[in-house]
Order: C-alpha cells, then sequence, then structure tokens
C-alpha cells in the first residue's frame, strides 16, 4: 500500500524542459498550483500545451526540472488513481453505450457500479445512459469522456482541450460542470487555444513556443498589460517577448 503525500499544491513545477532532436518543446517553465482551483492553460496550437499536460501526467519524457504532481513525481504509481486524464483523441468507444463504456472502465482500475453511477450523474448524463456514443452529440461524448476520467474520484483533473469543436452552448455547460467539481475540492488543469475561457479560470498559464509568458491571474494580467480582454493581453506579452 502506498503512502499517501499531501502537499499544499496540486503541481509544482521547477525549471522544466523538454526537447526533442528538432526542436525545444518547453524551456524552463516553473509554476505552482495550489489546490481546489481551475487553471487555464492557454496558447495557439503548438505552443506546447499537450507537451506539458503529458509531462505532468508522466507520460512525457523531461530534458531537465522537477514535476512534483500531488506531492509525488510525476508519473508515480501510487497517484494512478488520484489523477484523471482526458486527452483531445476520443477515448470512449462509439460502438458501446455510455453504461457499458463505463463498466468497462470501471472494471479495469476496480471500481464498483456504485462509482459508475455517480459518475454518469456528475457529468449531468442520466437518462442516455444505455444510448450508444455513437449517437450522442459532441458536448456529450466529450461528458462521456470525462465521466470515464472521474470513476475512481480523483483529486486532480487533466483536461486537454476538452470544449475544443463545441458550439457555445455545449462550451457553457461543460465549464458550468467544471465549476462545480472545483467548487467539490477538485483541482482542474484544462488547456484550451480560446482566448475568452481564461473568464472561467483562477489562475492563468499563458504558453507560446514552449515558453511560460504569464502565470498569474486574469485581473492582473489585464492591469500589466493595460488591455481588456485576454486575447489583446496575451499579443502584448508575445510583443514584448520579441
Amino acid at each position: 500500500m502506498y503512502t499517501i503525500t499531501m502537499s499544499n499544491f496540486a503541481i509544482d513545477i521547477d525549471d522544466l524542459s523538454v526537447q526533442n532532436k528538432q526542436k525545444i518543446l518547453l524551456g524552463s517553465v516553473s509554476f505552482r498550483i495550489e489546490r481546489g482551483a481551475i487553471i487555464g492553460l492557454l496558447g495557439p496550437s503548438g505552443a506546447g500545451k499537450t507537451t506539458l499536460l503529458r509531462t505532468i501526467m508522466g507520460i512525457q519524457i523531461q530534458t531537465a526540472g522537477k514535476v512534483k504532481v500531488l506531492g509525488r513525481n510525476a508519473g508515480d504509481k501510487a497517484n494512478r488513481s488520484r489523477i484523471g486524464y482526458v486527452t483531445q483523441a476520443p477515448s470512449v468507444y462509439s460502438d458501446l453505450t455510455v453504461a457499458q463504456n463505463l463498466s468497462y472502465f470501471a472494471t479495469l482500475i476496480g471500481v464498483d457500479k456504485k462509482a459508475v453511477t455517480a459518475a454518469i450523474k456528475k457529468v449531468h448524463l442520466q437518462g442516455k445512459d444505455k444510448q450508444l456514443v455513437a449517437t450522442l452529440s459532441g458536448g456529450e461524448r466529450t461528458r462521456v469522456s470525462l465521466a470515464v476520467a472521474l470513476l475512481g474520484d480523483p483529486e486532480l483533473l487533466v483536461l486537454d482541450e476538452p470544449t475544443v469543436g463545441l458550439d457555445p452552448i455545449l462550451r457553457r455547460d461543460l465549464w458550468k460542470l467544471f465549476s462545480e467539481m472545483a467548487r467539490g475540492g477538485k483541482t482542474l488543469i484544462i488547456s484550451s487555444h480560446v482566448m475568452d475561457e481564461a473568464e472561467h479560470c483562477e489562475q492563468l498559464l499563458l504558453v507560446r513556443d514552449g515558453v511560460l509568458l504569464w502565470n498569474e491571474n486574469k485581473d492582473k494580467l489585464l492591469n500589466t498589460t493595460k488591455k481588456t480582454n485576454v486575447e489583446d493581453a496575451f499579443i502584448k506579452l508575445m510583443e514584448d517577448e520579441k
């Protein structure tokens, strides 16, 4: 049995670098995330967001630096049941129903039927549990993937662009759900390239070309850059970096 190590920070990263033979994917990234908060990881496509999330999950090889997640090194086996991860790629089977998908993954991680019922309720898919995933809307399929990530009642949720391609109403509904989870004590780090989603986040991580340009709240960002919205503020930060 593993002993759970407590820390004031859900994520604590110090001087992280990741590179391959072609380029630097992340360069000297450092930040801390407190527990029970929604963190927005924002930046254009190719900025390094997915690389950073994969590093947090312990599936991306680090070149240098330290990454602590829930008080342990990234990828530590003791954290597997404490973290829920939703990738950009589909993580559920379209030819199974919602309930069948969750029952399958519940069996893999060793949780019971009560966990399946609870996860379906948390993502507000009651009444659709017997529906094939292939027949669901894009937002509903995203919620099924999220339900799978919630099966073990994780403390930390790592979500890689969960709202991409969704219409404004579906995006709004998902962010309401994320807020409910944060109020329940969960920590969420959510990547996006849609700048207006910063409105929902307590802390912003703005990245471009593997460089962390900002690690503070939105109000301080707007005050510092003297801009009225996050997109213009991000552009100002990028211009100042040149």
